[in-house]
């Protein structure tokens, strides 16, 4: 019986650690993690959105509201500002955090290393130090596939080498994840999940928010949808001479919904365990480029055209994961297909194009 009282007790826990969690979500106006604010808010929790708005749009806060009922409190600013982040932990009463602010372009790092060290490394560290600084020692930081660099075996599992990535943007990723094992070495109190993410993709169904990148997107996915649209003339597709079964590079895309569920489902482990742990968030399998342009194409009823162009600095040519860490820790495993990735992706073009032309 008292075994029995105390797993009860232990459920009861777990649930008011689902519902009441105040989150700090850096970076919480953009792609990812505004679809991981509705998943919070989704779970009872209570997101506060911290963004610079240099990739996102004001918008993004009433769009949460109109899908959950709840609109979400912003804050504009930047996570370099070591004061201003300080003083949103200490007056908003946060009990964890979401880390997601970082530039993200593989390919535009190889041009901009300085810039991209400057604003994802020196920027979580001056995170990490206004939490440090209020007492606030759990952490879910956005991490990447492309820790591993070249994948020598595949799947990846969480226990292939890092260090070795291909482009700044990785490393970046890789010094983060180092700062923060330090960090969890040093003081017994800290917990931080390093969630590797494999290569998001779609919307949220109610085609409210998805990704829209200022300028010419960098990203697969946004690109395909404005070609179909027809705001893009083509797709370029950077090398077809890949070792791969139609010569295109292969990546494990995983639903943004699915990703954003993951963030969710790892906050009460975040907040049951102290010390370091990455964990990989994808599908488990690979999807070439050409078979995203096809599933998309059906999708949308639209043909893209294509345009093949020189391999890009710093891509590779597969990766896909093992996520069985996942399921194991958290009970998270993805439930979208690529088709579901391409019809929501379609949906929010189709419905963002719209309103620019009403506009």
């Amino acid at each position: 019986r008292a075994a029995l009282r105390c797993d009860a007790l232990g459920r009861w826990v777990v649930h008011v650690i689902r519902t009441i969690m105040r989150v700090l979500l850096t970076g919480g106006m953009g792609f990812i993690g505004s679809h991981t604010a509705v998943s919070l808010l989704e779970a009872g929790h209570e997101p506060i959105l911290y963004d610079n708005l240099s990739n996102a749009d004001r918008s993004v806060v009433d769009r949460i509201g109109r899908i959950t009922g709840h609109t979400p409190t912003f804050i504009e600013g930047d996570i370099r500002d070591g004061a201003l982040l300080k003083q949103v932990l200490r007056n908003e009463h946060i009990e964890a955090v979401i880390h997601f602010a970082g530039l993200k372009a593989v390919g535009e790092s190889v041009g901009k290393p300085l810039e991209y060290f400057d604003n994802n490394v020196s920027g979580t560290i001056k995170l990490l130090e206004a939490m440090r600084s209020v007492g606030v020692k759990r952490l879910i930081f956005s991490s990447s596939s492309t820790v591993y660099g070249t994948p020598q075996h595949l799947p990846l599992t969480e226990a292939e080498p890092t260090g070795e990535a291909t482009n700044p943007y990785g490393r970046t990723k890789i010094h983060i994840e180092e700062i923060l094992a330090d960090l969890c070495r040093s003081d017994s109190e800290w917990s931080v999940v390093c969630l590797r993410y494999f290569n998001p993709i779609g919307a949220h169904p109610s085609g409210l928010i998805g990704e829209d990148p200022n300028g010419i997107p960098n990203n697969l996915l946004p690109y395909i949808a404005r070609v179909a649209s027809g705001r893009l003339p083509y797709l370029n597709v950077f090398g077809n001479d890949y070792d791969t079964p139609d010569g295109t590079g292969v990546r494990d895309f995983i639903h943004v919904v699915d990703l954003a569920q993951g963030h969710t489902d790892a906050l009460p482990y975040a907040v049951s365990h102290t010390g370091w742990i990455a964990v990989n968030l994808g599908c488990g399998r690979g999807y070439s480029v050409l078979e995203v342009v096809k599933a998309f194409e059906d999708a949308s009823g639209r043909r893209i055209p294509l345009h093949f162009a020189p391999r890009r600095a710093g891509d590779i040519a597969a990766n896909w994961c093992d996520p069985t860490l996942a399921l194991k820790l958290f009970g998270w495993k993805a439930k979208f297909g690529i088709e579901d990735m391409c019809r929501d992706s379609w949906h929010f073009e189709s419905l963002l194009k719209t309103e620019c032309e009403t506009r």
